[in-house]
């Protein structure tokens, strides 16, 4: 079972602070999904008057990063993640709420599998796209995230 979204906040609160306060909320999360949003605010505005990228950044890591917790949870093992790389494109400027979606819990429940199977290291990459309210895509975000079983 996914993490409730209300856990997930409190737990920007207490370990992702600057996540918190700038607005990053998770919205809905499923097995194969993750969508988080957040409002353009004076807060994490740029000079230019639209969301900051490194704001954009966050909400993006989170919809992915909040599908690999869950899918560790749910395999009941001791396995840490990282991001290793991570690429981005911007396509138009974010303006009002922005609301990113990680459709890979697939992707990346097959990578813990593979990484509690061969007991070594795997990666995967997943995408995360930010849309404005009228539905157009402001940017998209992959995560190369490294997963690997604890001894």
């Amino acid at each position: 079972m996914p993490i409730a979204p209300k856990k997930i906040t409190a737990f920007t609160f207490f370990k992702l602070p600057a996540a918190y306060w700038l607005g990053i909320r998770v919205k809905t999360i499923t097995k194969e999904k993750c969508i988080v949003s957040v409002k353009h605010r004076w807060i994490n505005q740029n000079p230019f008057k639209s969301l900051f990228w490194a704001v954009q950044g966050m909400a993006a890591e989170l919809s992915t990063g909040a599908l690999v917790m869950s899918a560790i949870k749910d395999s009941d093992q001791r396995i840490s993640m990282l991001v290793a790389k991570n690429k981005a494109s911007f396509l138009k400027k974010a303006t009002g709420r922005i609301t990113f979606t990680c459709l890979d819990g697939l992707i990346i429940q097959e990578a813990i599998d593979n990484a509690i199977e061969s007991g070594e290291g795997c990666t995967c990459w997943v995408k995360s796209e930010g849309v404005d309210k009228q539905g157009v895509i402001v940017s998209v975000f992959e995560f190369e995230w490294t997963l690997k079983v604890k001894s």
